[in-house]
């Protein structure tokens, strides 16, 4: 590749004694994996340059599946991201590192990370709402369409007095039952205009979304909620 593109590195591991293999989500070219040749040797500027929340400009060579990363600088300082958006940082690396297919482009999803990332740094007491942002937009990226406005029955616009049941790849129906899939017409209205202000929509939006992300994570568990949980236990 000759020209720059912009990325981060969303994970990285020990490759050989001197080098890395280094996870990407890059601006054009999305998710990708690059091998950094003595990025751990000592005199290497890489090893404290390929960590995870720094913005980069990147170059790299190749046409297998593993590409050769050839030059690496950093585009600005690292997003100073601390406990609990710590945390949410990586919860959604994970999430991209799970979800994206190699080599797939997501312009506008890399500048949903960007202003995820940007928020959790500014604002850690809004992380809820930064993250709950980031997963619609993800969900919608990967190809994951659900209708917010409508009953999936009867067409009808959805009434913000009524509950609604969520049936995997048909949408939400009209319903008076009551248990983890029935979310409030007023909540998917929110859904819809990805406003996630009110306590109430944050809940629901987050048992929507662990409900809707299940049929693509399977059973394995995210690693970085249990960083997150191991963390919450250890401050209390």
């Amino acid at each position: 590749m000759e020209n720059w593109q912009r990325g981060f590195v969303l994970h990285r591991r020990s490759y050989s004694e001197t080098s890395l293999l280094v996870d990407l989500f890059t601006e054009e070219t999305g998710r990708l994996t690059v091998l950094a040749k003595g990025a751990r040797s000592k005199r290497s500027s890489l090893k404290s340059l390929l960590q995870p929340f720094t913005p980069l400009l990147l170059r790299w060579t190749g046409r297998g599946e593993l590409k050769i990363l050839t030059k690496a600088e950093a585009a600005s300082i690292s997003l100073p991201l601390q406990s609990t958006a710590l945390y949410s940082g990586f919860y959604i690396n994970e999430l991209l590192m799970r979800l994206l297919p190699q080599e797939t482009a997501y312009v506008n999803l890399f500048q949903t990370y960007l202003r995820c990332l940007t928020a959790l740094a500014a604002s850690p007491n809004k992380v809820e709402a930064s993250l709950r942002q980031f997963e619609f937009e993800l969900l919608h990226a990967i190809g994951y369409g659900v209708d917010f406005l409508h009953c999936a029955g009867s067409g009808e616009p959805i009434d913000e007095h009524m509950t609604y049941r969520y049936r995997e790849e048909k949408g939400f129906i009209a319903s008076l039952i009551q248990d983890n899939l029935t979310f409030y017409g007023r909540e998917l209205l929110a859904f819809d205009r990805k406003e996630f202000i009110e306590p109430s929509v944050l809940q629901a939006a987050k048992r929507f979304i662990r409900i809707a992300l299940k049929p693509y994570l399977g059973n394995k568990p995210l690693k970085s909620r249990e960083l997150f949980s191991q963390y919450i236990l250890y401050r209390k």
